[in-house]
Order: C-alpha cells, then structure tokens, then sequence
C-alpha cells in the first residue's frame, strides 16, 4: 500500500515520536511505500517530503498567530492538499497530530478521498489536555463533549487562558472530524479503547493493538542486580511519592531514579527532609546507558497513579529480562501478569508497594525467574510482527 505517516514532529522527542519511526521502518520492509507529513522543525530528520512540511507552531514564545493555528492550521492544511495533488495514498496513518498541524488536516484528507487510521498514543480524543488529569487525579468530568469544563479546573498547567485554548481546540477539532472524520482508531491498550468508547467514540471503531518491542535488539541478563530502578518523567501523577514514601520504610534496600520533570525540586525535598540515603536521583538517562541500568537492577518500579495508556517501559524491562512492579492502573495490568514476571499493586499504596520490594530484594533466584518469565513475554506477547500484521489488518479494512 502507498502509506501517508502523520505526526507533528520528524525527530523523536517522546514514545510516540518513536513510535513513528519504527512503524514507518517496518512498514517499508514489509514493502509498502511510505511518506511522512509533519510540522518543519530545526531537529527534524532528512526526508524527502520535507518541502510539504508547514511551519512550526512556537509554543515556547507564542504569538497570535501561533495560537490561531495551534487551534486551526491552514497552513498545514493547504500543504498537506499540495502533497495528496501529488501521489494517491490507499491510507493515511495519524499519530499525535494536533498542536502543530491542528484538525484542518483532516478536511485535506477527506477532500482528497484518503481514508484515516489514528492510534490513540493518550486521551485527546476525549480530554482537551490528553491525560484524563485534573488536579493531579484521574477527571472524566469532560464526559458528554463537555470540554468546557477543563477550563473551570484550569487543567492546561493551572491556567484559566491555557485550559479555554484547550477546550477551544477541543470543540474546533470534534467539528472537524476528530471522531467522525477517522475511519479507524488503533488503541494501544484494552483499557484505553474501553475508556475512549465510554467517554463517546463508537466501539465499532475503535480496534486494540498493544505497542510492541524487538526483543531481538534487547540482551537480556540474568546476573542479580542491587538496586530496584524507576525510570521515565517525573511527575507527581507517576506515583514517585508513593515510591519514596515505600524506599523510607525500606533503608537497606537502594533506589535509583533515572529521569528530569516538575517532579524532581519535590522529590529532592522529600529526600533531604527525611535523610533516604538509600534514594539517588540520577537524571534522565537514554540508550546504552539506560539498558545498562534496568540489567543492573533487580526489577523496575512503575508506581503510576494516572490512567497510563500502556506502559513500553515495562515491555523493555522485560525484554532486558528483568521483572516489573506496577500499579493496578490502566493498560499496564495489560503487560503484567501479577506473581509471574511481576507484581501488580493498587496505586497509592506505600506499604503494599514497600512489600513487594522487599520480597524481591529479600529472594533474587525469584526475580531471576521472573525476569526470565518477562523475557518470554516479550517475545510472545508483544512481537513487532504480530503488531504490523494486526496494523495491515485494520489498513485493508479501512482501504477503499
């Protein structure tokens, strides 16, 4: 099939940027032909199709301008038209989209016949800040299109003008077609896909695909490892307060915490007002030397009290053959199958959590097992075949 990949940036900057990649890599070896639309950017990666790319939306310093097309972009939307006058597409893949090229692409490819196929990477579908997050707990309050609502719980950063832009956006994009206008959605999680329907997308679109790593380009270990290993963005909704809480009542077992976000000055706080020792804040740490971490560890922690959409760092410590604890929080029971690669706790539960870690610590042969039983999981469940297969089956239902 002739593919269009869709997403606001060409360089990777979070999952789904990756994500991005590596669909349009195994798509092509599985001989399709694949373009890519985006947002121009200074980091972005060469490509061909860059010359159809539109300008950037500046989020940093914004103007009007830049708020007028975070909401509405013609721009995107008549560059996008000039490259369907080019090449016919069978179909049109969207990832994470709106903020730089906004809902007017979605008129483009219907005025161009191209039918549309979005994985759902997080909530905006639904919620006008993507997250299903107010005041640092899960909200649904947004249920029944009422986007207006996110402005009375300042919900964008804890702004009243951020959150109406929001929820302005919301309302232009649902017009526009960000439900009616995809002919497809791929869910990343069951709990994703059951969540999205019950806040108003039809379940008849809506198909689960869980994301996947090549468990090939991982080497696992089976060495004991000496510390127990968060790693990801610090935010308060990641549990970390939960975790630092379990690591005081735990003084002989070592944490590291690999990662940056708002999150760091509190837990810095917390750390100094109670003395852990045991807690050491490492910063954000990326390829070689993260897999380095996860093997030197005994398992990963994942503590998150938000409706985590899926959880890959799971399915890459698995890979690495170390076992996961996780909280019984959205797609992530998903991956984990609680007393065999790994343990499942209820959110916000420092003792329960602390207890978990402690039987690992206290039993490395069990984690050795376990990571070992993570490892097959990997390859079993979460195969990037399996997923391109399963991605093919919903780009022929969808093709005209």
């Amino acid at each position: 099939m002739n593919v269009l990949n869709v997403g606001q940036n060409h360089y990777v900057r979070g999952g789904s940027d990756k994500y991005f990649f590596d669909l349009g890599t195994m798509l092509r070896e599985r001989n399709h032909d694949v373009h890519v639309f985006a947002a121009a950017h200074s980091q972005n990666l060469p490509t061909a199709d860059s010359s159809f790319f539109p300008p950037p939306v500046d989020f940093e310093k914004p103007r009007v301008n830049d708020l007028i097309r975070f909401v509405y972009n013609r721009g995107a939307a008549k560059n996008l038209a000039a490259m369907l006058a080019t090449k016919k597409f069978d179909v049109a893949h969207l990832h994470i989209y709106y903020g730089q090229l906004s809902s007017s692409i979605l008129n483009s490819l219907k005025r161009g016949g191209v039918p549309v196929v979005q994985t759902l990477h997080e909530y905006r579908v639904v919620c006008p800040t993507s997250h299903l997050v107010a005041n640092g707990e899960p909200c649904e309050r947004c249920d029944g299109h009422k986007f207006y609502r996110a402005i009375v719980q300042r919900c964008n950063r804890g702004s009243v003008a951020r959150s109406a832009l929001s929820a302005i956006e919301t309302y232009v994009a649902h017009a526009n077609g960000a439900v009616s206008g995809v002919d497809h959605f791929i869910a990343v999680s069951e709990f994703l896909r059951q969540k999205v329907i019950s806040l108003g997308v039809p379940a008849n679109k809506v198909t689960t695909i869980h994301n996947f790593v090549d468990a090939r380009r991982f080497t696992p270990t089976s060495d004991r490892g000496s510390y127990i290993l968060y790693y990801g963005r610090l935010e308060l909704i990641k549990g970390l307060m939960t975790l630092l809480k379990a690591a005081r009542t735990l003084p002989e077992v070592a944490f590291v915490i690999a990662g940056e976000g708002a999150a760091r000055g509190a837990m810095e706080s917390y750390i100094g007002q109670h003395s852990l020792t045991n807690v050491k804040l490492v910063g954000f740490q990326s390829g070689a030397a993260l897999h380095s971490l996860i093997r030197g560890s005994i398992c990963t922690v994942t503590p998150s009290e938000w409706y985590e959409t899926f959880g890959l760092t799971l399915v890459e410590s698995f890979a690495l053959g170390r076992p996961v604890i996780c909280s019984d929080m959205g797609g992530m029971p998903e991956i984990v199958t609680d007393g065999y690669d790994g343990y499942v706790v209820p959110p916000g539960n420092p003792e329960l959590l602390a207890q978990r870690i402690a039987r690992l610590y206290g039993n490395p042969d069990l984690a050795i097992e376990m990571g070992r039983a993570g490892r097959s999981t990997a390859e079993a469940r979460f195969s990037p075949d399996a997923h391109i297969e399963r991605v093919e089956s919903v780009y022929t239902k969808v093709a005209r």
